[in-house]
């Protein structure tokens, strides 16, 4: 395979499987508020790829003000889903934050689940939740997020599809 052809299904390592649905490109809108901040909108990609024969895929995200394109926020990591189920996610932010979660997913209702087992570089935020849920062919997710203020609580949510 030359290094312009995209890998087939086949080549994706059996541990992907479960979670194939989500390779590819995703895009939507999302919500974000918090106490501390005011309520806003944004344009949102999501882009989950694997490498042929590896175990864990790719994760890159972007987001944008829908009024004028401008840039928000991007993120880039990697999932490692296991064979029993749980799945370990390691995220670099944007904003010099970096997250450690584990979590479990479940093939049949398409739900993954993390929980923060590290916030790194961080000097207000404790804690992060993020839940996805594939919910007729689009993709959600809700984001809660703690804060030496303020206990766990809705952050951002979008909905997205797939391209």
């Amino acid at each position: 395979m030359d290094s312009v052809t995209p890998p087939s299904a086949a080549a994706v390592h059996p541990v992907i499987v479960p979670l194939s649905y989500l390779l590819g490109t995703w895009r939507g809108q999302g919500e974000g508020g918090y106490p501390t901040i005011n309520s806003f909108s944004y344009g949102e990609e999501l882009h989950f790829s694997s490498n042929p024969g590896k175990p864990v895929i790719a994760y890159n995200q972007k987001t944008w003000k829908l009024n004028s394109g401008e840039p928000m926020h991007a993120e880039s990591g990697y999932w490692r889903p296991k064979p029993d189920g749980t799945i370990e996610v390691v995220i670099a932010q944007s904003t010099g934050i970096v997250e450690v979660q584990k979590g479990t997913y479940n093939t049949e209702d398409k739900t993954i689940k993390l929980q923060s087992q590290l916030v790194g570089n961080a000097s207000k935020v404790k804690e992060i939740t993020r839940d996805f849920e594939l919910v007729n062919g689009d993709l959600s997710y809700v984001v809660q997020m703690a804060t030496n203020l303020t206990g766990i609580q809705p952050h951002l949510k979008a909905l997205l599809k797939k391209l």
